[in-house]
């Protein structure tokens, strides 16, 4: 546990077991480990052989290895695997055993440590050393590592040093005690740098008073509700309580980012009474550090806020108009035959022009022709004007937001000047320094049907039309880059996101090299005119024969839809699976993958945290649990013995997070991979993402509506996920259902940290886009999405003189070509700042799907993607197995989906937060169970198929292939939950 150890005062890092067991060897160690990790060099054979004896040749040779591969003295003998002692036993050709005893000498077992020492040319750990790798501790720690994660790198680099490792509570001791010592001094050095004004201030945050409720701080922490005037004005005011803090003078220099984010996390998780029992120095240094990242998080959310309300506004406004056009243009189809009727009747040659008049005004009633030219002219107004009425109509309502936001600091990219002219044109007038909007303002961002009404007819521009029109200007221009907030985390410019020049010129040559790209542009042209050339002649020859698709009338037809067909003895084999499968309780399930796998073990608390729960582990797994079945903390404490809703809060807070619960991910998927049925489903090469709808009944800026499957009135939110071709889940994230899926595809990708080397990636319609093709080709990943209507896709050429007799006219497009060598160098850079996690991936996407046209460097990318995309597209018309891979990868997202329906059962699948955390946590935790139920079902997919195969039954690993080990009937979710308090081996304390 995390509870300070009454000798030292500092917060264990290590387990229990860990310090019981300082050299854990492998029990069960496999032909491989055996010949890596245990095979003699004649030389070490040599040196065993100079000790007399055959037990004192096995000691000596067994310890040598242990020092090798452990860095440290095995102390206890008796867990040593036989399999181990008889593989070296027989390499110094003595005779099998089943133990080794310790020397009953100890002079002797001094001796053998001192030998190895001098032959591996190691050293002890002396006085030298000790202060050598405490400097080293504070330096890490000055990174922002914690003590959990310093200990295993301590370990290592006294390794490097040749030095043997000392006892790890030793270790332990000292490395819990110099993080200590350095985190205090970064305290003092930071708050030596403020005023003390500054730090009456920073502790004014922690008070309640006022005419709000609730403290700063906490309003703060607080993720923002639905996009609404009244919610960005609040936000606004928090960035004038901000600005008034002066927090662009809070000095963080010397601090790493890391370090600086982590303390910033301990404050959102710290309530204010907690913070204020805090040493000055430690409050203060973590409030400023909170606030620095808080002014970024604001501007973030502000800038997304005024998209969102936006874009609800743009909505509505269009379904408004839209609903207004049907009406009258029913009315005026009506009064139209009137007027057509009356005129027909006056231009009648056969009757008299004398009395014609008076005749049509006694056979048509005055007031219904007036009535119907009337409906004709309102129609021509409402096409003419309509729908700039329509979203003129909110101008009231945005401007109680407008004048606040448009004070903010932004800047501008050279060819957007003219919005921070308009911007500074605004700020006058609502100071009263101008009385009407200037003729001469700029126009060019207005579009182009609202510039005819915006001259009205004393000569003036239309204000409410220019100001709304300007708002969202602003908007577009947020999303593509061209106008940018420096203070802002994910708004500032498009160069302050990637590798900036200095940084550029030093990683550019290991660039090409780690993306595998020709530093030539021209030989890049010249690659992508060979692929392209190869793949629509392949196509061209075979189209007569081709069963998938054909050509019409210069149009492409698709014969046969590309869904699979599953044969019935798959259908057969998945029944037999599914019925054998053992029914399991989801809490047993999770402590069962546990004892294999220990994935619990990447559960650690934040950095400066000490827990003083005394049944941990039974907590931890059932705030796992709480949460990936959307049953909440407060029902499972009702549902669980022995646990409470207090510890299921903590856990919650400090034990769950987006890092840890990666990490124990990492764990599921890693151990996943390594057994042998895995294989039959995938190499763990291929992927696929893809959204999946919950939906919310909170109140939350994520949350948006999704007609198709929640009608006009219920919001909700996409959980958008990457799963393997071994059904493992390596990427969990929560979006909006509004922006398309295409901006997360490379966020999960570039942020894999598991065994799993990604080169294909699949998705539907949603998840893409044409620079996408353009990025994954520049990064390395086979971009395969499946295309609605794929028939009807607009395919490009690149080589104009090139000549395909059967595929003429389906190249609509052409592409500039010669852009993509002009730009070259600049897209690699960019490519790289990607692989390397400069910055989000989605953040860099979006700038440059929104970049305006006269951006090359996006220009560029788009042009690439196209030739990608027609060359994947002309190789899936052509390729049967490139469509069976596609599909089958897209059917694994499926299975995953219904899983994680039958897991998240508790009130009706439904987020009850709008907090943007708890909602992470809750899918993270999805995820992490439906990793575990893939590791727990392979297990006994394995043992099953094994079974059957010993009866006879013969079962292809191609049809197992088609099996999905999600399979999930069995697994109970619900009911009353029965806690281990630990588990075999004890994986947390």
């Amino acid at each position: 546990m995390c509870m300070a150890d009454p000798a030292t005062g500092f917060a264990p890092i290590l387990t229990s077991r860990q310090r019981r067991h300082p050299v854990e060897l492998p029990g069960d160690p496999t032909e491989e480990e055996l010949a890596r990790d245990w095979a003699l060099s004649a030389e070490d054979r040599e040196e065993a052989l100079r000790c007399r004896g055959e037990a004192s040749r096995l000691r000596f040779a067994l310890q040598l290895c242990v020092v090798r591969h452990y860095g440290r003295f095995l102390d206890d003998y008796a867990g040593v695997s036989a399999r181990i002692l008889n593989f070296l036993s027989r390499q110094l050709d003595l005779p099998p055993v089943l133990a080794v005893e310790p020397s009953r000498r100890e002079g002797t077992h001094q001796e053998h440590q001192r030998r190895i020492r001098e032959y591996l040319g190691l050293k002890s750990f002396d006085l030298a050393t000790q202060e050598q790798i405490e400097r080293w501790v504070c330096g890490q720690a000055a990174e922002g590592l914690s003590p959990g994660e310093i200990f295993p790198h301590a370990e290592e680099a006294l390794r490097l040093w040749d030095v043997i490792l000392p006892a790890r509570s030793t270790l332990e001791r000292l490395v819990a005690s110099q993080v200590a010592r350095a985190q205090e001094e970064i305290f003092q050095r930071l708050t030596a740098r403020l005023t003390p004004e500054c730090r009456t201030d920073l502790d004014s945050l922690l008070e309640v008073g006022g005419d709000h409720p609730r403290s700063a701080l906490l309003r703060l922490k607080e993720y923002p509700p639905e996009a609404t005037a009244a919610t960005i004005l609040s936000y606004l005011e928090q960035y004038a309580l901000l600005r008034s803090l002066q927090v662009e003078r809070i000095d963080v220099s010397g601090l790493s980012p890391e370090l600086t984010l982590q303390l910033a996390a301990l404050v959102k998780r710290y309530d204010a009474w907690t913070l204020k029992r805090f040493a000055e120095p430690k409050r203060h240094a973590m409030l400023a550090c909170f606030l620095t990242e808080a002014q970024k998080t604001v501007l973030d959310h502000l800038a997304e806020m005024h998209d969102r309300l936006l874009t609800k506004i743009w909505g509505r406004s269009q379904r408004a108009f839209e609903e207004r056009h049907r009406e009258l243009r029913r009315r005026a189809k009506e009064g139209l035959d009137q007027l057509v009727a009356a005129v027909e009747f006056l231009l009648d040659p056969c009757r008299s022009r004398e009395t014609t008049l008076a005749e049509l005004c006694r056979q048509v009633n005055e007031e219904e022709l007036q009535a119907a030219l009337a409906s004709c002219r309102a129609f021509q107004h409402l096409e003419e004007r309509g729908f700039v009425d329509e979203i003129s109509s909110y101008y009231s309502y945005l401007r109680r937001y407008f004048p606040t936001l448009f004070e903010l600091p932004f800047e501008a990219e050279p060819g957007s000047r003219s919005l921070l002219e308009a911007l500074a044109i605004v700020r006058r007038l609502d100071r009263g320094e101008l009385g009407k909007l200037p003729t001469s303002a700029p126009v060019d961002f207005v579009p182009p049907a609202w510039r005819k009404f915006l001259l009205r007819a004393d000569g003036l521009l239309d204000r409410r039309a220019w100001e709304i029109a300007l708002g969202f200007a602003l908007r577009d221009a947020l999303r593509s880059g061209d106008i940018y907030l420096p203070e802002s985390r994910r708004h500032v410019s498009f160069w302050n996101l990637v590798y900036d020049e200095r940084q550029w010129a030093q990683e550019r040559s290991g660039a090409y090299k780690q993306l595998s790209l020709f530093p030539e542009a021209d030989t890049v042209r010249r690659k992508l005119f060979q692929e392209f050339d190869l793949v629509a002649r392949q196509l061209d020859q075979g189209l007569p024969q081709n069963p998938f698709v054909t050509l019409r009338d210069g149009e492409l037809h698709l014969k046969r839809p590309d869904a699979l067909e599953v044969p019935e003895r798959i259908h057969r084999l998945r029944q037999t699976i599914e019925t054998r499968l053992p029914r399991i309780r989801i809490e047993d399930l999770l402590r069962d993958v546990d004892k294999r796998c220990g994935f619990t073990q990447a559960f650690r608390p934040l950095p400066g945290y000490e827990s003083r729960l005394e049944n941990l582990y039974p907590t931890l797994l059932a705030a796992i649990t709480a949460h990936a079945t959307n049953l909440g903390t407060a029902a499972m404490a009702q549902s669980a013995e022995g646990i409470t809703l207090e510890g299921l809060q903590e856990v919650s807070r400090w034990y769950l997070r987006e890092a840890t619960l990666k990490a124990s991910n990492t764990a599921l998927i890693n151990y996943h991979h390594q057994s042998t049925l895995s294989g039959v489903w995938g190499s763990g090469t291929v992927s696929s993402s893809d959204g999946q709808r919950f939906g919310i009944q909170k109140n939350s800026l994520l949350a948006s509506f999704y007609p198709r499957y929640f009608g006009y009135y219920d919001r909700a939110v996409s959980v958008y996920t990457h799963i393997s071709d071994q059904f493992s889940v390596f990427s969990t994230r929560v979006i909006s259902c509004a922006p398309r899926e295409a901006l997360y595809v490379l966020d999960g990708l570039l942020e894999n940290d598991s065994v799993l080397r990604l080169r294909e990636h699949s998705t539907d319609t949603h998840g893409y886009i044409e620079d996408l093709f353009g990025l994954c080709y520049l990064l390395g990943y086979s971009f395969m999405p499946r295309i609605r209507d794929l028939a009807d896709q607009q395919l490009y050429r690149i080589d104009r003189d090139a000549v395909y007799p059967n595929l003429a006219g389906i190249f609509r497009g052409g592409v500039d070509v010669d852009l993509i060598p002009e730009q070259w160098d600049q897209l690699v850079r960019v490519a790289a700042s990607l692989k390397n996690r400069v910055c989000p991936a989605h953040v860099v996407v979006q700038r440059l799907a929104n970049s305006s046209p006269s951006d090359r460097l996006a220009k560029a990318l788009t042009m690439l993607g196209r030739v990608v995309k027609t060359i994947y597209i002309l190789k899936y018309f052509n390729e049967q197995d490139l469509r069976h891979r596609v599909q089958l990868q897209l059917n694994r997202g499926e299975h995953r989906h219904s899983l994680a329906r039958w897991i998240f059962f508790a009130d009706q699948g439904e987020f009850r937060t709008g907090d943007y955390q708890e909602i992470m946590n809750k899918a993270s935790c999805l995820s992490l169970v439906s990793n575990a139920i893939l590791v727990w079902n392979t297990l006994q997919i394995a043992r099953i198929v094994e079974t059957l195969r010993q009866t006879g039954t013969s079962i292809a690993d191609d049809d197992l292939a088609h099996v999905s080990p999600l399979l999930h009937r069995h697994v109970i979710p619900n009911g009353t939950y029965h806690f281990p308090r630990a588990i075999e081996g004890g994986n947390l304390s």
